[in-house]
């Protein structure tokens, strides 16, 4: 769960990228400055034509453990018009929670159908001979912020 302006998103969708001045992601996670990610907030609305192949590429990985060839795919074509963002230094949603994150949250949530919501619930996080366990509710409530400065691209 993610809250900007008092509002809070249930659904939300991300990309780390590492610093290339670390050479492993394992690197990067020690440091302050070690990972970016641009969060773009989901709305049910109409569906993302683009969305659609990443959805598409993780049918084959609905399980833990699984691989799928995923080239060829500019990320930056799921951004809205619109490119205004909030940032600041926070850490991972998920455990460990390392404090290695600049994060980069879009302002204008991207529209999916309610369809393309569906799939991404669909995820599982155990293993194929596992006993099924969706990819949801993995989350932290959200944080005090602890003296982080948020600042915004806008005004």
């Amino acid at each position: 769960m993610t809250t900007a302006r008092s509002t809070r998103w249930m659904e939300s969708s991300t990309r780390p990228s590492w610093n290339p001045k670390y050479n492993t992601f394992g690197e990067a996670l020690k440091q302050p400055d070690g990972i970016a990610v641009v969060g773009i907030f989901l709305k049910i609305g109409r569906e993302k034509g683009e969305f659609q192949l990443i959805l598409d590429a993780l049918d084959k990985v609905k399980t833990k453990g699984k691989e799928v060839p995923f080239t060829h795919f500019d990320p930056s074509c799921l951004f809205p018009a619109c490119r205004d963002y909030w940032t600041y230094h926070g850490s991972f949603t998920t455990p460990p929670c390392e404090e290695c994150i600049v994060w980069l949250l879009l302002k204008e949530p991207m529209s999916v159908s309610s369809e393309q919501m569906a799939k991404l619930r669909s995820l599982l996080s155990s293993a194929e001979n596992e006993p099924p366990v969706p990819l949801v509710g993995n989350w932290r409530p959200p944080q005090p912020i602890k003296g982080r400065v948020v600042r915004a691209s806008f005004k």
